[in-house]
């Protein structure tokens, strides 16, 4: 039986100037809330946070991300400043147009965990989000993996140090490599195999891709916990597209939390704004 899982360019920051306190707002006016913005290869997600809860999430296509559509999310919002992480950076200017000040995630700001990595500025913005998501909310040692367009690992030490991580292709890469590829295979909709013996091209491929999938999860966990925590056993979350697919049949995973990078931006909004 499948375990029960709860559910759960240079970087930069608004000025630290001093600055005039605004005025109090007057009574009825919108409440002060953060945009988080979280751009990654496939979609980008867009939530409003108060009060250390983050509202509706936005999913537009990473492709299509104009300035006018960040500004109808935000119209008749209050805000207070925005966090972002971004793996393609020619969108970033689509974010900057729209709101001005944006505090993009990097290894120059405050995370809230440490960085013990040869070369910091190599690490992806989203993945240093995640870290942070991660320590404040599960604590550490820890192992995020994170199922997108690429499956990242990222290992956290139990100082609270990001130390390293694991990149291995994507589910969704590798079911659309093997249709581009080949003449006969379909494009598939990933879903829970009905067996691991296919009765169909599709009954074969859907096997393949799940169960092989949590195969290459499985031994990297397994070998980043022997390497990295000899005598500790790990937190292990998943977040990303395809978490709750792969991490459903899987005893590895503690959590599976879709949110965890934009709780990664709100904790280092509340570090930095």
């Amino acid at each position: 039986m499948s375990p029960q899982l709860p559910r759960a360019a240079k970087a930069s920051c608004p000025s630290g100037k001093q600055q005039i306190p605004p005025a109090k707002p007057e009574q009825g006016a919108p409440r002060e809330e953060v945009l988080l913005v979280d751009i990654s290869n496939t979609f980008v997600k867009l939530a409003l946070a108060h009060g250390g809860q983050i509202g509706r999430v936005h999913r537009i296509p990473t492709k299509t991300l104009t300035a006018a559509q960040i500004r109808k999310i935000t119209r008749g919002h209050r805000l207070k400043g925005t966090v972002a992480a971004s793996v393609v950076p020619e969108k970033k200017r689509e974010v900057d147009e729209a709101c001005g000040e944006v505090c993009w995630v990097g290894p120059d700001i405050k995370l809230g965990v440490g960085i013990d990595y040869p070369s910091p500025r190599g690490i992806g913005p989203d993945r240093l989000a995640n870290a942070a998501g991660c320590r404040a909310h599960y604590g550490v040692p820890a192992i995020v993996v994170d199922f997108g367009t690429a499956v990242t690992f990222d290992v956290l030490s139990a100082e609270g140090d990001y130390i390293g991580g694991v990149i291995a292709p994507g589910l969704n890469a590798m079911t659309e490599y093997l249709h581009d590829r080949t003449a006969l295979l379909p494009l598939i909709r990933l879903s829970e195999p009905v067996s691991a013996v296919g009765r169909s091209t599709r009954g074969a491929m859907i096997s393949g891709a799940v169960y092989g999938y949590r195969g290459l999860v499985s031994e990297i966990i397994r070998q980043v916990r022997k390497e990295a925590f000899p005598r500790k056993r790990p937190k292990v979350i998943a977040t990303g597209g395809d978490a709750e697919l792969i991490a459903a049949g899987s005893a590895h995973f503690d959590a599976v939390d879709p949110l965890l990078t934009l709780r990664g931006l709100l904790v280092v909004a509340e570090l930095n704004l």
